[in-house]
């Protein structure tokens, strides 16, 4: 019996495929786009100092936020995407170089992009204008942005331990629906996360009181926004707010009887246990005391062979390091226990900053101006707004819970390839790609 003998043929990679694009998902943003005037009107804040240029905002804008979209945030990609048939198509014009992307940049004005700015607002009004919702919650938060040149104001900032930006991000959810930007302010290095916290709410609110006068608001925060300033503005506007506090002596002590009840669970089933109450409270700059929701909770971890760990406090009284005693402030009526776990909800606001700074790379601010690097982080913020509609478009399907990230790897990132003839433009998707159809419904919907 022969044996048979293996053959193996030579692999020859080449580079000639004509008319693909490995971006066969922008057809959906650009539909998504068209839907709700994203771009166009994100385009109209914007002041052009040329006449006559084959490149305009419009056309610019949208390269930059469908890229910054679909993983291509640099200036420099627009080479590797010139000769990408699809974004040709998209754009209806030769792509903007990365000098001419570089300078639209560096052009851009302050008070452009103060208008800019109500465009988040502008475009999320528009999503909601067909139901105005009963209830708008609000969760602001800050992040830090490292910075790696000598960019203008990257200062040090003490708490982060580097040179950086602070920029502040505000996130909208109606009803308990997903969360949407509406915010997204660059800030120099040296900032406190409530420098402008203030201002920047209360624009914020009055844009959306335009289009929704009669739903109720509620903001969120953390311990970094109990500012004099940002309790006022919520409360001369008549805002709903659960804003976490300090932990100061008055409160610490108010809780003590909470923590004692807490541990004593805690030691006889082993596991977490917490307590919940409420107090009236004025601290030393409030001109007035407010409702103080107060969570005494002790902690199940174990140190030194099941005995709790124990540390002096400033007062030279031994502390457990096991008791977690947290405060929110609050105008709303209500059991605290029930108030304090829709104040927990507020770190799903954390996994859209992820989103923003992982999947969307919003740090990338390396331009030299701080007015250039403000654009940079509204075109990521735009591009998330984007990507919110297209995650909302894949409600009921296998990606509804995915995160930006993988919406874009597993629907947007397909190979595709045109062709035009005289009477149309044909796109050919891989028939062996698992999300291949959900695409095309999508797009042709």
């Amino acid at each position: 019996m022969s044996k048979l003998k293996t053959v193996y043929k030579p692999i020859v990679i080449q580079d000639d495929a004509p008319n693909i694009s490995s971006d066969g998902g922008l057809l959906a943003l650009k539909k998504l786009d068209q839907k709700f005037g994203l771009t166009s009107l994100a385009a109209s804040c914007l002041s052009d100092p040329r006449k006559d240029c084959i490149h305009t905002v419009g056309k610019m804008v949208a390269q930059r936020v469908y890229g910054i979209a679909l993983g291509w945030e640099d200036c420099n990609d627009s080479a590797t995407l010139g000769q990408d048939p699809l974004y040709r198509l998209a754009l209806e014009s030769p792509l903007a170089s990365q000098p001419m992307l570089s300078r639209f940049e560096n052009w851009v004005r302050r008070k452009d992009l103060y208008r800019l700015s109500g465009v988040l607002v502008d475009v999320f009004a528009v999503r909601h204008k067909k139901s105005a919702p009963k209830w708008i919650v609000l969760d602001i938060d800050s992040t830090v942005d490292p910075c790696h040149g000598q960019q203008e104001l990257d200062l040090f900032n003490g708490f982060y331990g580097c040179k950086c930006y602070v920029p502040l991000l505000i996130f909208g959810s109606c009803d308990g629906g997903p969360m949407e930007i509406l915010a997204a302010v660059l800030r120099p290095g040296n900032s406190q996360s409530c420098k402008h916290a203030a201002a920047i709410l209360g624009r914020v609110v009055k844009l959306l009181r335009k289009s929704f006068p009669k739903s109720k608001i509620l903001v969120r925060a953390d311990a970094g926004f109990a500012w004099p300033a940002f309790y006022a503005v919520c409360e001369s506007m008549k805002l709903k707010y659960l804003i976490a506090t300090e932990g100061y002596k008055k409160l610490q002590e108010a809780a003590e009887p909470l923590m004692v009840q807490s541990r004593s669970m805690r030691d006889q089933t082993s596991e977490a246990a917490r307590c919940f109450g409420e107090m009236s409270y004025k601290a030393y700059n409030w001109k007035e005391s407010r409702r103080v929701i107060v969570k005494g909770e002790a902690l199940a971890t174990k140190q030194n062979d099941g005995k709790s760990k124990r540390t002096k406090s400033k007062s030279g009284k031994k502390k457990d390091t096991r008791d977690n005693a947290r405060f929110v402030a609050t105008n709303l009526k209500g059991d605290p226990e029930y108030l304090y776990g829709i104040y927990c909800l507020r770190g799903e606001s954390e996994n859209r900053i992820k989103e923003m700074k992982v999947d969307l790379a919003s740090g990338r601010t390396s331009c030299q101006k701080f007015i250039a690097n403000t654009f940079r982080l509204l075109l990521h913020a735009l591009a998330f707004v984007l990507m919110s509609m297209l995650k909302s478009e894949l409600a009921g399907t296998e990606l509804a819970k995915c995160t930006l990230g993988q919406i874009r790897l597993k629907l947007l990132k397909i190979a595709a390839i045109v062709q035009e003839s005289t009477r149309r433009v044909v796109i050919r998707l891989p028939r062996g790609h698992p999300y291949c159809r959900l695409l095309m419904a999508l797009v042709q919907t």
